[in-house]
């Protein structure tokens, strides 16, 4: 049997329930029920259980807490993958860590390794210091967050993966860098790239327009940038990603380097 050589993403825009875990569990559960046709992965935003919040202590959760519980139960039920990040503590420490939960439940993790020092995030969580690469339905992710999208070192695609996600809460004022940087990644790394936001109002007044989307290898839309709360679905074709790597062969005229 030929390997399956396109993948279905369900991306979940939502505006957020300020600090509420068990109110935003519900509130997706609710979206991810009406999700009628087969996905092979869900997509949810940076800290979709509590929006972006500075004060991790009342809200953080365990590895082998509710939320997770949650995802793993979803995932399995579902027969699909599901993505998101959200506040977890562990070793007296609080970290923004994007779980990646297979349908098997199965767990990876990445913690957002470039904290946002405009807000303080440096002095509220550790950051991680690892790229999370996965594998999954013969595709390799590469699975980031937010403010990780102005750093293109270190989603350089010098691990010929086919698809980077970035989960974001990312503002209205600075949403044209959100867009531009997107398909700056996609173009550099002839990866597609998918950006997941929120909308709404934060308990910190901040403004969210969303334009979550999808862009290809070559920079083009595959689902133009959305402002409404909604589910929007995406198929990406790794066969004709491939043939265009063939072809260009940008990727193989990169600069080598290492992170120290």
């Amino acid at each position: 049997m030929p390997k399956k050589m396109n993948m279905k993403i369900a991306i979940i825009q939502s505006d957020l329930i300020w600090e509420n875990p068990s109110e935003n569990r519900r509130l997706f559960n609710q979206k991810i029920n009406a999700i009628s046709a087969h996905t092979d992965l869900i997509a949810l935003p940076e800290m979709f259980t509590t929006g972006f919040s500075m004060e991790p202590k009342p809200i953080a959760e365990r590895m082998d807490g509710d939320t997770v519980r949650w995802m793993q139960n979803l995932a399995f039920d579902r027969n699909c993958a599901i993505t998101g990040s959200i506040v977890i503590e562990e070793n007296n420490q609080f970290f923004n860590r994007l779980l990646f939960v297979f349908p098997d439940k199965k767990i990876e993790v990445y913690d957002k390794r470039h904290l946002f020092s405009l807000a303080g995030e440096q002095h509220k969580y550790t950051a991680g210091s690892k790229k999370l690469i996965v594998d999954y339905k013969n595709f390799k992710i590469c699975l980031l967050i937010c403010y990780d999208l102005r750093f293109p070192v270190f989603s350089r695609n010098t691990d010929n993966y086919d698809l980077l996600i970035y989960v974001a809460n990312w503002p209205k004022p600075r949403i044209a860098a959100w867009d531009a940087l997107l398909k700056a990644r996609a173009i550099e790394n002839m990866s597609y790239v998918v950006g997941v936001n929120r909308v709404g109002e934060d308990g910190n007044g901040h403004q969210y327009i969303g334009h979550s989307q999808a862009v290809d290898f070559m920079g083009n839309y595959v689902l133009e940038p959305q402002e409404s709360a909604d589910v929007f679905y995406i198929n990406i074709d790794k066969e004709n990603q491939n043939e265009a790597r063939q072809k260009f062969g940008f990727l193989n005229d990169a600069d080598v380097f290492s992170l120290i």
